[in-house]
């Protein structure tokens, strides 16, 4: 039988991660009830349930496919090199590829591990319109909104599971919500909107053109069939409208598509 947990513990614990989970880089409106280093344990649980689910993740091998990944890596560096990642050097910040060319999207865990599928990939026209999903999801991880989203959803039951090693099957249900954008888990508009608007400020700071994140949402609005995850998303409208407004407040300056490397990229693919 297990021990029971001393109620004064359960307090002491969750007083404890309450003020750690709100350090620099959360959002300040929600308290998190996970601190930095929950965010990476929790990242990197969900990195062993998504390595051992090749039939719905299949991961392309980096060493089968290294040019593809020398790609991505340059991509990834060029935004931790900007100084604008709160957990530049706390994060993991490991990026995959899951190779299904039917889905039209990329998502993150906490702690910085990052998914791309090669659907995406292979729509976009330029490496700064990947550059800014790239952002947008690194901001996901930086800002720390899976946890916050998972403190708001689940409380104190699920830090508790988590912090007690208890409840393991529970990470197929939240892996499915963040890697299709749907559920409960889905980011709130407020998230969104924020992702948003660091992947305009980390790419404004490199030679890419800042609005890559706009110029992705304007080609989602010609897709024959846009992806189901925008139906819990702000409008790519409004969503666009704001991009500009953070690209003009910052100066308006026009960066680099890079066409040609990008397609050297999808090139690599299978």
């Amino acid at each position: 039988m297990t021990k029971p947990i001393n109620s004064l513990l359960i307090v002491l614990i969750l007083v404890f991660v309450s003020s750690a989970g709100c350090k620099k880089g959360s959002d300040e409106s929600i308290i998190n009830l996970f601190s930095v280093d929950d965010d990476i344990a929790f990242g990197e649980a969900m990195e062993e349930e998504i390595a051992a689910n090749p039939q719905d993740f299949p991961i392309l091998d980096p060493v089968a496919y290294p040019e593809a990944y020398q790609h991505l890596n340059r991509i990834r560096d060029s935004i931790l090199g900007t100084g604008l990642i709160h957990y530049e050097d706390r994060f993991e910040w490991k990026v995959q590829i899951i190779q299904n060319d039917s889905m039209l999207n990329a998502f993150a865990t906490p702690g910085g591990f990052l998914y791309f599928y090669t659907g995406i990939i292979k729509y976009l026209d330029n490496e700064a319109q990947f550059a800014g999903v790239m952002g947008h999801e690194m901001a996901h991880s930086d800002l720390r909104h899976s946890t916050n989203t998972l403190t708001k959803v689940y409380g104190v039951q699920i830090l508790l599971s988590i912090l007690l090693g208890q409840s393991p099957g529970q990470l197929t249900e939240i892996i499915a919500s963040l890697a299709y954008g749907l559920g409960t888990l889905a980011f709130s508009r407020d998230h969104e909107y924020k992702a948003d608007e660091y992947s305009v400020k980390y790419l404004y700071q490199t030679s890419y053109d800042a609005r890559g994140i706009a110029d992705f949402f304007i080609k989602l609005e010609d897709a024959p069939r846009p992806p189901e995850f925008l139906s819990t998303h702000p409008s790519p409208e409004n969503r666009i409208e704001k991009i500009n407004e953070v690209w003009q407040s910052l100066g308006g300056k026009e960066g680099n598509l890079y066409v040609d490397s990008y397609m050297q990229f999808k090139a690599s693919l299978p």
